[in-house]
């Protein structure tokens, strides 16, 4: 597959010539978007120091760090991935970039029980970085993939939780970043992954980085 739009006239897609060919192995894929290399840095830093104050957590490495807008399954039919990018070209060329606030840390469903850690994601003007999700998965859904019933919320995973019994460390690290801001990012981009996972490490191919309107 070789999809390729020019410069002019809205979005830019700057596509690869590697994707899965029709014929190949469903893959494991989803759209995301990267903070700024500040932001990330800073988040790393905050990642070393719960580490440190915690066990049993998996953290992500710094180069794997981004915010799922949509994860579009396990087992991906490469067909769907073509007529995807089309509709993902035309969502970017109807979102303008916005500035996004990385602040604070938690956990899921909390931090008594934590099953993933995160850090806090706020639209610097309300409601950007949702409403990006939520053309994501209109465009998603328009192209046959199922719908997530759960509601989108803003967030940066940055640990998944592996053994529980040893969360008070944790909480009481996450709760003293309650408040902590690690940087806004301008959110330029939206990106098509191919996920491979590893035993030890996980690898993000980026398929397709389409990007948003210039602010005037």
């Amino acid at each position: 597959m070789s999809v390729r739009w020019s410069e002019g006239g809205g979005a830019r897609m700057h596509s690869r010539d590697d994707f899965p060919p029709h014929d190949a192995e469903s893959v494991r894929a989803f759209i995301a978007v990267r903070m700024s290399a500040r932001v990330e840095d800073e988040i790393a830093g905050a990642i070393s120091e719960l580490a440190r104050a915690s066990e049993g957590v998996k953290w992500v490495r710094r180069e794997n760090l981004h915010v799922t807008l949509k994860f579009l399954g396990a087992a991906v039919n490469p067909r769907k991935l073509e007529p995807l990018a089309e509709a993902l070209h035309d969502v970017a060329a109807s979102t303008t970039e916005f500035d996004t606030l990385a602040r604070g840390a938690g956990g899921f469903p909390n931090l008594d029980r934590p099953r993933v850690v995160w850090v806090g994601l706020h639209g610097v003007e309300p409601g950007t970085l949702a409403a990006l999700a939520s053309r994501v998965e209109g465009a998603a859904a328009d192209c046959g993939f199922e719908r997530e019933r759960k509601r989108w919320t803003g967030h940066l995973t940055i640990g998944r939780v592996r053994d529980d019994r040893h969360v008070g460390g944790l909480r009481a690290a996450a709760t003293a970043m309650r408040d902590r801001e690690f940087g806004i990012s301008k959110i330029e981009s939206l990106t098509l992954y191919r996920s491979h996972l590893g035993d030890q490490v996980s690898r993000y191919e980026p398929l397709a980085t389409f990007l948003l309107k210039h602010r005037d």
